[in-house]
């Protein structure tokens, strides 16, 4: 199963070349993956992070340019999960325009950490089966 999202892109995106800036790129890819998380599991990352006391970053990352972004663009995310560990989690994110033509693509693997202590901790049950039903649809 995948999460669909999209976005306009926006002047302040675009770089002199007047395509979307490589970092912003993975701005938009956490942008996306807070949004997923209500679709995930019906719980927004706000919520997760600020009732819950829990993140989750990044620890590895990667990612393939394929084709710019211009302004006024629209970038429609298709955004899924590879593997769920006991603390860890895969993303994969494939970014295409309007027209669907394939811009990007990238994996970001995150662990779930305890915010008061920043330590690794197991992804609680609630979270846990969520993304594992999430990956198996």
């Amino acid at each position: 199963m995948s999460v669909e999202l999209t976005r306009r892109v926006d002047w302040p995106m675009i770089d002199p070349a007047q395509v979307v800036y490589y970092p912003i790129y993975w701005d938009l890819a956490h942008r996306f993956f807070e949004e997923s998380w209500d679709e995930i599991c019906g719980i927004s990352y706000p919520v997760i992070i600020n009732e819950h006391r829990l993140g989750f970053p990044a620890v590895s990352t990667s990612s393939t340019h394929h084709s710019p972004l211009r302004y006024g663009d629209t970038v429609c995310c298709t955004l899924s999960v590879s593997k769920v560990g006991k603390s860890s989690t895969v993303w994969n994110y494939s970014f295409s325009d309007q027209t669907g033509r394939l811009v990007w693509t990238g994996e970001v693997t995150t662990v779930c950490v305890n915010l008061e202590t920043f330590e690794s901790i197991e992804i609680p049950s609630i979270f846990a089966d969520a993304l594992h039903n999430f990956r198996e649809n």
